[in-house]
C-alpha cells in the first residue's frame, strides 16, 4: 500500500559526511531528527537544527510539520529515484564551546564554524584569521615540528614542504589570500601553529570556537531581505545572533553595519506576506523597520527562528554567565602560582557562590518546570495575509547549567525530556552545593 512506502532523506552534515534516513510518507521533521540522533549516537543536538535550501537560503524546519510541506508535490510521487536533501546546520551560535555538552556535537559545531570562517567578510580582523587557522591546523594535523624541519632544508625544498603542509585556501577566506598572498601565509601561519604544540585536540576546538565567535559576522545566521518590495536584488542582511539581531547593508560586495539590537531593544517582529517588520523599543528613537523577504514562507520561518533564538538565549543565559566567570577567573590565574590550586575546587566554589545568590528565584523556575505541560496543541497555518507577531518578553525557562557543571554526557539517549532532566539535576546539584558553601577550603 502507498501508506507503507518509505522516503529516502539524505541529511548532509557540517563535516561533509551524510546520513541516509528512511521515513514514512506522512513523516514529520521530528522523525528525521530522531533518526539523525540515533545514527550519530547522541541524546540531543542542542544547537543544531534541520534546514532545507529554498531560494538559495537555508530555512530551519518546524519539526512538528510534515516533510511534504517542504518538498511539495514531488514528495507524494510514486517513483522517486533521488533522495530528498536536508542539512544539519547550527541554529544557535554560542560564545563558548563549554556550553556544548557532547564532544560529538562540539566537533560538528567546529566544522560548521570552519566553513563560516572561510566566507567571513570581517576584513578588519586579519590577525584573528591567522589564530583561527593555527587552531584549525592543530585540530586537524596535530603537533608539527615545522620550524625545525625548515632550518635543515634549502629554499626550494622549504617552499615545497610548506606547500604540502597545508593549502591557505582551505584555512583562510579568499579575500585574505588575495590580499596577503600565499607566500606570506605559508611563511607566518606555521609559526603560530608551532606555538600550539602540546595543545590537545579538544582544547584547540574550544579555542577555535571562542575565536570564531569574536568575528564580526561569525556567530550568526544571515537572511537576505530587500529594502523595497520591487528591488532587483536583496541588499539587506538580517543576522540572527544569540544575543539579538544585527542588520547589515551590502554595498559593492562589502557589508556595512546599520543596526545592532539586543533582545531587550526589540518590542516585536511582525510579518504579513513577504513584508517583515521590526519594531524597536520607543526609547531608541527609531521608527519601525520594514524589509521584504523572498516569500511568506521565508517570513514565517525567519520569524520562528527569531522566536526560538530568543527562547534559547533565555534558557542558557545563566549558564553562559557562569562559564564567562569561570573562564575569566582561570585567565586571571595564569600569571599566578596556579599549580598549587585545586581547579576543580575553584570551579565548584565559583558556581556555588553564583547559585546561592539567586537561589529563591531560580528554585521557583525549577519547580514550575516540573508542572509545565510538555505537550503543545497543533496550530492551524495562518493565511499569508494575516499578520503574525512574536513578542520577545517570554519568561526564562530552566537552563542546563546543571548538566554543564555535573559533566553529564548527552552522547547517549536521555530517558526523560531534557527540561525534566535539567530540573532534576539542577535541584540535586543546588542542594549539594549549598551544603558545601561553608565547607570549601581556601586556595590561598
Amino acid at each position: 500500500m502507498r501508506t507503507k512506502q518509505k522516503r529516502h532523506v539524505c541529511v548532509l552534515l557540517p563535516n561533509k559526511e551524510h546520513l541516509d534516513c528512511f521515513v514514512r510518507m506522512g513523516a514529520r521533521g521530528q522523525e528525521v531528527m530522531n533518526t539523525v540522533l540515533r545514527l550519530i549516537a547522541v541524546g540531543d543536538l542542542q544547537v543544531f537544527g534541520l534546514a532545507v535550501l529554498r531560494d538559495n537560503e537555508y530555512l530551519f524546519l518546524d519539526l512538528k510539520q510534515k516533510l511534504s510541506k517542504y518538498f511539495g508535490k514531488i514528495w507524494n510521487r510514486d517513483s522517486i529515484t533521488v533522495p530528498f536533501i536536508l542539512f544539519l546546520r547550527v541554529k544557535f551560535y554560542l560564545e563558548s564551546g563549554l556550553l556544548i555538552l557532547s564532544s560529538k556535537v562540539q566537533q560538528l559545531y567546529y566544522w560548521e564554524l570552519r566553513q563560516k570562517v572561510l566566507h567571513s567578510q570581517s576584513c578588519k580582523q586579519e590577525a584573528l584569521f591567522f589564530q583561527l587557522a593555527a587552531s584549525a591546523l592543530q585540530i586537524e594535523v596535530g603537533d608539527v615540528e615545522h620550524q625545525e624541519g625548515i632550518k635543515k632544508e634549502g629554499e626550494g625544498e622549504e617552499k615545497q614542504e610548506r606547500t604540502q603542509y597545508f593549502r591557505p585556501e582551505v584555512y583562510f577566506p579568499a579575500w585574505l589570500v588575495n590580499h596577503r598572498g600565499r607566500d606570506f601565509i605559508l611563511q607566518h601561519c606555521p609559526v603560530l601553529h608551532s606555538e600550539l604544540r602540546g595543545v590537545s585536540r579538544s582544547q584547540a576546538i574550544l579555542q577555535f570556537i571562542k575565536g570564531a565567535s569574536s568575528l564580526q559576522d561569525g556567530g550568526m545566521t544571515f537572511y537576505r531581505m530587500k529594502q523595497e518590495k520591487n528591488e532587483a536584488r536583496s541588499s539587506i542582511l538580517l543576522g540572527v545572533a544569540l544575543t539579538g539581531v544585527h542588520i547589515y547593508q551590502e554595498v559593492k560586495g562589502k557589508q556595512s553595519a546599520l543596526f545592532v539590537f539586543t533582545w531587550v531593544d526589540i518590542n516585536h517582529f511582525t510579518f504579513q506576506g513577504c513584508r517583515f517588520e521590526i519594531a524597536a523599543m520607543s526609547s531608541l528613537g527609531l521608527s519601525k523597520l520594514v524589509y521584504y523577504t523572498h516569500s511568506a514562507f521565508h517570513s514565517k520561518h525567519i520569524l520562528r527562528h527569531l522566536s526560538d533564538s530568543h527562547r534559547f538565549y533565555m534558557n542558557i543565559k545563566d549558564a553562559a554567565s557562569y562559564v564567562q566567570q569561570l573562564e575569566a577567573f582561570q585567565t586571571s590565574q595564569l600569571h599566578k602560582e596556579a599549580y598549587i590550586c585545586d581547579m576543580a575546587c575553584l570551579r565548584q566554589r565559583l558556581c556555588c557562590h553564583s547559585l546561592t545568590a539567586s537561589e529563591c528565584s531560580n528554585m521557583e523556575v525549577i519547580e514550575a518546570a516540573w508542572t509545565r505541560d510538555e505537550t503543545e496543541e497543533d496550530q492551524s497555518p495562518q493565511s499569508e495575509e494575516d499578520p503574525e507577531e512574536v513578542f520577545v518578553d517570554d519568561p526564562a525557562e530552566v537552563s542546563w547549567l546543571a548538566e554543564l557543571l555535573y559533566g553529564v554526557s548527552v552522547d547517549g539517549p536521555l530517558e526523560f525530556p531534557s527540561s525534566y532532566w535539567a530540573a532534576v539535576v539542577t535541584m540535586e546539584m543546588k542542594q549539594v552545593l549549598c551544603q558545601r558553601v561553608g565547607e570549601a577550603q581556601s586556595v590561598d
